[in-house]
């Protein structure tokens, strides 16, 4: 997979996607700072790789899922080599039967595509229906990596500033998980 060097700015607003003229908007206001890549779609945890190389921070893997209903919507931010088991996360957060959500409901709730699944997603959850779930070495790490709403470019981030900044801003708030 090539991407970029490190580029610490935003690409040139003609060029993105209104959800990810979105996402860099946001950073700008909240005065949160970030390195980026930018090349072709890092929709897979091994095409990100080659991007946590550059960044030098490894890529988080964002899941989005759902109970069984579909009532119930959690993202989940944990490293990229840890396995997952739904039945340990589902005692976890008292939610019986995990799954992966539909694709439409990722657009609905967080404007993201598929191998875009992103925190920075959240500030289009205005009305809260996804719950945020963070491994603990996720939480505890320094920097922080995800997309910008679209996988064509990747972002590191510090923690703290997603924590501190970002979430009180979308009024998420974070529940770590042990993984």
């Amino acid at each position: 997979m090539e991407c970029s060097p490190l580029i610490h700015n935003a690409p040139p607003e003609g060029q993105l996607l209104p959800q990810e003229a979105a996402a860099f908007a946001l950073l700008k206001e909240l005065g949160m700072d970030y390195d980026r890549v930018s090349g072709e779609p890092a929709d897979t945890m091994e095409k990100c790789a080659a991007v946590s190389q550059v960044l030098g921070v490894p890529i988080c893997k964002n899941l989005f899922l759902c109970n069984r209903q579909k009532t119930q919507f959690y993202l989940l931010l944990m490293g990229p080599d840890k396995p997952f088991y739904t039945k340990d996360l589902s005692h976890q957060i008292g939610s019986a039967r995990l799954s992966f959500a539909p694709e439409d409901s990722l657009w609905e709730l967080l404007r993201c595509t598929p191998g875009s699944a992103t925190v920075l997603g959240l500030m289009n959850d205005q009305a809260h229906r996804v719950r945020l779930l963070m491994e603990r070495e996720v939480y505890e790490a320094e920097f922080l990596s995800c997309h910008p709403c679209i996988c064509t470019s990747s972002l590191k981030l510090k923690t703290a500033d997603v924590l501190g900044k970002f979430l009180p801003h979308t009024g998420h708030e974070v529940t770590v998980v042990e993984l």
